[in-house]
């Protein structure tokens, strides 16, 4: 009898210690790696600190795990200049550290260089920034929480047309000569030309060390209605401050452009010499929403005014946890891919969704005009097109 209890007590013992070592992956899962590429030195080193400090403002408002997973942001910064840079970045955060999604990228050329590692290593690339509308063509794996420059023109164009009382019939476009500038620049002349507008002349402004004053001088020669105006985020300030040196406003130029000539951030620098200015774009720090004023509240208590490229972020880390919750946890890339694909929430933008076919975002586009909001400069939205899909080239 002994004997016979001791044989099943080891037997007890052994089945305990199996059903242990099947339990262990559930209750001690790995932690889900996120890497985090963003230009965090250069000239475009605003775009990567808004999108750093919006994935914190995420992980302190929804926690740091999700389905049962520590959730691990690995940030590496490729300086916003060097495409050759952000690749190896990406096949470094695949290889050596095993993340399970590549997240950020600043500007076009490096969404661009690191598509290819997304599709090799079937990882999900959730791009934050980057613009240019052919961006998720060039991997399957890519997926998009910011903004296309087509879907934040279109909605210009077809606006200055319907409101013929704003006299704008010839336009001259002004753009940063690279992806998303020449995105712009073709929706708009395409759409205002085929409404019955006039383009008096196009031109592109390098995107390294531009000096806009020979272009704003030949502006003001032309005398035309308005000047429409795309250039990235952070150069905006420069700018409108030329515009005004220059006295195109005076001269009766008006001044028409996508948001990122009045980006949010940097609208302290760029004060009153924005006023009247008219954009189109997917966001406002000044959005009337309850949950645009926590997360513009939440921003500021890290230093910074909510923008549209935090927004980026924020909604790119929000559709990586949810697509997580739905896999139950599973980091396969194919799987993550396919919760990813028709997502939608209301994002402190508004109403979002993932296009299934095209992987791109699909949202509301409001038309702004900059004005003095209570002692602070904003862009105010006075109309909208409602959940605007990318309309391509």
């Amino acid at each position: 009898m002994r004997l016979m209890g001791r044989r099943a007590f080891a037997l007890w013992a052994g089945c305990a210690a199996l059903l242990a070592s099947f339990a262990a992956p559930i209750s001690a899962a790995e932690p889900f790696k996120i890497g985090l590429i963003l230009p965090m030195s250069g000239p475009f080193a605003s775009t990567g600190k808004e999108i750093e400090a919006a994935v914190k403002v995420f992980q302190k408002t929804y926690g740091d795990s999700v389905a049962g997973r520590k959730v691990e942001v690995i940030l590496k910064d490729d300086g916003g200049l060097q495409p050759d840079m952000t690749k190896r970045l990406a096949q470094e955060l695949v290889t050596k550290d095993h993340v399970q999604v590549l997240a950020g990228f600043g500007l076009t050329p490096l969404a661009m260089a690191a598509a290819p590692v997304a599709s090799q290593a079937k990882v999900p690339m959730v791009v934050m920034a980057a613009a240019t509308s052919i961006i998720p063509t060039k991997s399957p794996y890519i997926v998009r929480t910011g903004f296309t420059l087509p879907q934040v023109t279109a909605p210009l164009a077809d606006w200055v047309l319907a409101h013929k009382e704003q006299k704008i019939n010839r336009v001259i476009t002004l753009v940063t000569d690279y992806g998303p500038g020449i995105d712009a620049e073709k929706v708009f002349v395409k759409r205002f030309s085929a409404g019955g507008g006039t383009i008096v002349e196009s031109l592109r402004a390098p995107l390294q060390n531009p000096d806009f004053a020979p272009f704003l001088q030949r502006i003001k020669d032309a005398k035309p209605d308005a000047v429409f105006i795309f250039v990235p985020s952070g150069v905006g300030t420069s700018v409108m401050k030329q515009v005004a040196e220059r006295g195109l406003v005076k001269a009766g130029i008006r001044v028409i452009a996508t948001g990122d000539l009045t980006d949010d951030n940097e609208m302290e620098n760029i004060g009153a010499s924005a006023q009247g200015v008219i954009t189109s774009f997917h966001y406002s720090a000044v959005h009337d929403s309850p949950e645009n004023k926590a997360y513009v509240a939440e921003m500021a208590k890290l230093g910074l005014r909510a923008n549209f490229h935090s927004v980026g972020g924020y909604d790119g880390m929000h559709l990586i946890y949810e697509a997580l919750k739905k896999t139950g946890g599973d980091a396969d890339g194919d799987k993550l891919l396919a919760a990813m694909k028709g997502t939608s929430w209301t994002s402190v933008r508004g109403p979002v969704s993932i296009d299934p076919e095209t992987r791109d975002i699909v949202q509301n586009v409001y038309l702004r005009r900059v004005e003095n909001v209570k002692g602070l400069w904003s862009n105010v939205e006075f109309d909208k097109v409602e959940k605007f899909k990318d309309p391509g080239v």
